[in-house]
């Protein structure tokens, strides 16, 4: 059994290294499209282009985010995610990221919208999409505090966890 759990760490340390490579290239990616932009001389289409290296930089945090969570939740910490407390942490973690990441988008498809009227819809609908996410998100985290106040020991655990962690 020890060998499948040290099995599961190994691919876990994996995924957080691609997903840290990834977050890498993707920052290559926006440093070299912003420069560029810079470099042509600060025209009306730059600002788009600035939008657009600033959402590939999003990109490259919630790539950087999701590494690094997987490591401290699943590596460091070596958790169980079955308690409240934990869900709502891990989940929080990872959407936080997700909704400034969309909501990046939904401002870069605002902009391009400038140029195609036609695309404004898609625009629209992508900023709602980011408002029914944070209000699902919401939703979440209220239902799931009832669930923590009926496991009190697993919040204990849980914060002392992060004390392990952040070495305190």
């Amino acid at each position: 059994m020890k060998l499948i759990h040290s099995l599961f760490v190994g691919v876990h340390v994996l995924m957080a290294l691609l997903f840290a490579l990834v977050s890498l290239a993707l920052l290559w990616m926006a440093v070299s499209k912003g420069w560029d932009t810079l470099v042509l001389g600060l025209d009306d289409g730059a600002t788009l282009h600035l939008v657009e290296a600033l959402g590939t930089l999003a990109a490259a945090v919630v790539a950087l985010q999701i590494a690094q969570t997987v490591v401290e939740e699943e590596v460091v910490r070596d958790a169980s995610i079955a308690g409240p407390t934990r869900v709502r942490r891990f989940l929080s973690r990872f959407l936080v990221v997700i909704v400034v990441a969309l909501a990046i988008e939904g401002l870069i498809a605002t902009f391009k919208a400038q140029e195609d009227p036609a695309t404004l819809r898609y625009a629209a609908l992508h900023i709602a999409s980011v408002g029914v996410l944070l209000l699902g998100w919401g939703l979440f985290v209220h239902l799931n505090r009832s669930a923590e106040e009926l496991e009190p020991e697993a919040l204990h655990a849980a914060k002392s966890e992060d004390a392990a962690v952040d070495g305190t």
